[in-house]
């Protein structure tokens, strides 16, 4: 209210924007709330960051900023284009938003991540029925969404909303349990799982099928080649990401599970995409034959989940 009060430029210690979050940004928010001058700080992160960089920090390493506590993540839309920036093929970079010149990213990927992850959704003008069903589709459930900027109620963002496990629970690749009905008939989702892995040259062979299209997937599934590996699936705007995060659970039972939402009302791509699930799926006579865990040192996935170890 005062005008500018400090502006300072930092020749930052690391390239790449999530980096440059958890070494740069995160001590400077410390910095301000540790001089208690004021009660809150908002950080305007670059467009096209996420701010699971500053959040996840604050809870796995609250050492690094004592003073700091996340107390609402909001995210801001267009409200006239969502269904583009949330399902469409435009890349950052076409846009002038990439954050380094090898940021390959689509922006329904970015897009999408912020939305799920959000607190509060707050867009620039009342969205259309298709619109809005999408966004409550993706959002965690009972997520505002705020179209009148003037009713934006920062003493409530401030009593602290952020409930960290919840939301990480809901941005999770491995994700467990029935999932909320759909709100808004506008928007439809496919919840495809199934306890046995993916044929791994089955599964190369549908990847386009599974995640092309104006459409947002993620979740996990395995490979019997990987059988201790967790591999995620992450997709939206008609890109798809695939790798590996973590290990299942000494005693955890492996599972697949995409789950695929969208708003178009193509039902015979929607049978398509089912179809293609169902034929990745090992088969009761390959499980006959090898089991589900096979003994190979190649799979074909290893430019996207890298060498399989042989040791696991």
């Amino acid at each position: 209210l005062t005008g500018v009060l400090e502006r300072t430029t930092i020749d930052l210690e690391h390239a790449c924007v999530s980096c440059a979050i958890r070494e740069d940004i995160v001590p400077t928010l410390e910095r301000l709330a540790a001089a208690g001058r004021w009660d809150a700080v908002l950080a305007c992160l670059p467009v096209t960051a996420e701010s699971t960089q500053v959040c996840r920090v604050l809870s796995w390493a609250p050492a690094k900023a004592p003073h700091v506590r996340i107390a609402a993540v909001v995210a801001a839309l267009n409200g006239a284009t969502v269904p583009d920036d949330l399902l469409g093929e435009d890349l950052v970079a076409e846009r002038g938003l990439a954050t380094a010149d090898d940021d390959d990213r689509g922006i329904a990927e970015v897009a999408c991540a912020q939305v799920e992850y959000a607190d509060l959704l707050c867009l620039s003008e009342p969205p259309g029925p298709e619109a809005t069903g999408l966004l409550t589709a993706l959002a965690r459930p009972h997520v505002p969404l705020v179209t009148d900027l003037s009713l934006l109620d920062a003493a409530t963002l401030d009593a602290c909303v952020h409930q960290h496990p919840a939301t990480e629970a809901w941005v999770g690749e491995v994700r467990e349990g029935v999932l909320p009905a759909l709100e808004h008939g506008a928007a439809w989702r496919l919840d495809l799982h199934s306890d046995r892995p993916f044929h791994p040259e089955r599964f190369t062979q549908e990847l386009a099928t599974l995640g092309s299209g104006p459409r947002r997937s993620r979740g996990c599934f395995w490979l019997p080649t990987r059988p201790r590996d967790i591999c995620v699936w992450d997709g939206a705007g008609g890109q798809a990401s695939v790798g590996c995060t973590q290990q299942w659970d000494l005693g955890q039972r492996p599972f697949t599970r995409i789950v695929i939402t969208g708003i178009d009302d193509d039902h015979a791509e929607r049978d398509a995409i089912k179809a293609a699930f169902a034929r990745c799926l090992v088969t009761d006579e390959e499980l006959a034959a090898r089991g589900w865990s096979w003994d190979d040192g190649w799979d074909g996935l290893e430019a996207w989940l890298g060498p399989i170890d042989t040791h696991a």
